[in-house]
């Protein structure tokens, strides 16, 4: 196959890049408003490109990159006859604790509202391909350092733990519980969809199971020798910081028996 992945300089599509092209022809592109890439000749087109900064409060810029380009490129993809996967975000539930595919959403951020805007603009249109949406969950793993506050507590954590011997964590990180997939299991999903799922669909893309922020400090902790030491949550968290996300994963089961790498063991293991 020959594919397109979009935001070429992300964590998860580096690792996807490494991953598809053993097997397949592929090509990346990231975004620039005065160059739109030619989605001609392509089997698929993997979407992945976006403002994924969960603070970033410039809507304008977010909707113009997350929300419009996403719907041209569908677009462009629809009416050539290329197949379409894309990253959407279990941000968009916001404080609901039901994570299925139809449970009701309630974005609490601009970038959570992007991604809901998209899931549900695309599901109004006519495909004349497939198309595959993937909700996200936590996608954690190797080589995210450069996103900073954003890179996933797995990382963050780790590098503390090793460089300071201290974990700072917020309090009460024991009741903020989140659904961590590793992102090998990510990348194998993705080319197990396009390979064998002819369907036109969304799916939440975790494990379904819960971890605690606690819990990941206290694994990490032990295996670095580390303290933790606790802060308050800052106030531009509060208010849209879920609690608690778990991928109901019913759908996906019932397509291919997906095999995770939990936390605890990719944490051991590293």
């Amino acid at each position: 196959m020959i594919i397109l992945i979009t935001g070429e300089k992300g964590f998860i599509a580096k690792h996807l890049i490494a991953h598809l092209q053993t097997e397949h022809e592929v090509h990346g592109y990231d975004y620039h408003e005065n160059h739109k890439p030619c989605v001609d000749g392509y089997d698929w087109v993997i979407h992945l490109g976006a403002i994924s900064d969960t603070t970033e409060r410039d809507v304008d810029k977010i909707m113009s990159q997350n929300y419009e380009f996403s719907k041209w490129l569908f677009n462009e993809c629809n009416s050539k006859g290329v197949n379409f996967q894309y990253a959407s975000s279990a941000s968009v539930y916001g404080p609901y604790e039901k994570f299925g595919e139809d449970d009701p959403k309630q974005p609490q951020s601009p970038y959570a509202w992007s991604k809901y805007l998209f899931d549900r603009w695309i599901w109004q249109q006519k495909h004349n391909v497939c198309v595959q949406g993937m909700r996200y969950f936590n996608v954690y793993g190797p080589k995210e350092e450069h996103k900073g506050n954003q890179a996933s507590p797995i990382t963050k954590f780790t590098k503390q733990a090793k460089e300071e011997g201290t974990i700072t964590l917020f309090e009460n990180s024991d009741k903020y519980l989140r659904d961590f997939i590793f992102v090998g299991d990510v990348c194998d999903i993705h080319e197990q969809m396009m390979l064998h799922v002819k369907k036109s669909d969304l799916y939440n893309i975790g494990t379904g199971f819960a971890t605690s922020f606690q819990t990941v400090a206290e694994i990490i902790a032990k295996k670095y020798n580390a303290d933790i030491k606790y802060i308050p949550m800052p106030e531009e968290l509060q208010g849209q910081y879920q609690k608690y996300t778990c991928a109901d994963i019913t759908k996906l089961l019932n397509i291919f028996d997906i095999q995770v790498k939990t936390v605890k063991e990719y944490i051991e293991g590293v």
